[in-house]
């Protein structure tokens, strides 16, 4: 079968790029359970970062769900497509020489090792590990209610799997500390990696 699609190389390159903001872009990609703290330490992270002059863009689960894919379901092909779309959006935006945060829930271990392989060390896994009960005591969304009371399926962890990271780049736990605490903890374990280039 013919293609009709054809890439283009551009005169402006993501090296390029990259060195006019003056430091490297990453993808720094927040994974744990629904109501874990991924989005509220991302926000906070992101927040830093833009203070100390760092170009940043979050990309967060539910926002993407309602606008790009917004046509997807909770099964595990949707979710496995919508891992692949975000990525794919998130390329774009590290070309674009962009820190960019992305806070999903992303569930399944060989997608998130398949986003490592393709960024290489650009990629840092930051595993929001709070405990289940924890995520279900806080119910920010009232999903785990709806689950426990039968008119939500798909919930993972509980009837759908979650896969925790094997060997994450950085690990937190907002159960155990406050979202600021965690916030700060990353900032500083990032700032070598983001030093201003000359």
């Amino acid at each position: 079968m013919t293609t009709r699609l054809f890439t283009h190389n551009h005169p402006v390159t993501p090296e390029m790029r990259a060195a006019q903001k003056g430091h490297p872009p990453l993808l720094l990609w927040f994974t744990g359970l629904s109501g874990s703290g991924k989005s509220t330490v991302a926000g906070l992270l992101e927040q830093r970062l833009h203070d100390e002059g760092i170009h940043t863009v979050l990309l967060d689960g539910d926002n993407v769900r309602a606008g790009l894919n917004r046509d997807l379901g909770l099964s595990p092909a949707d979710r496995r497509e919508n891992i692949r779309r975000i990525g794919e959006v998130a390329g774009l935006f590290v070309d674009a020489g962009l820190v960019t945060l992305c806070a999903f829930i992303s569930p399944y271990r060989n997608e998130r090792e398949a986003l490592r392989e393709r960024f290489g060390d650009r990629f840092l896994e930051i595993h929001v590990s709070t405990p289940l009960e924890v995520c279900r005591s806080r119910d920010p969304k009232g999903l785990y209610g709806k689950a426990q009371k039968g008119l939500l399926s798909g919930m993972t962890g509980l009837d759908a799997p979650y896969e925790p990271p094997d060997a994450p780049e950085m690990t937190i736990d907002t159960s155990r500390h406050t979202p600021e605490a965690c916030a700060r903890l990353l900032f500083d374990r990032l700032s070598p990696l983001l030093k201003r280039q000359p």
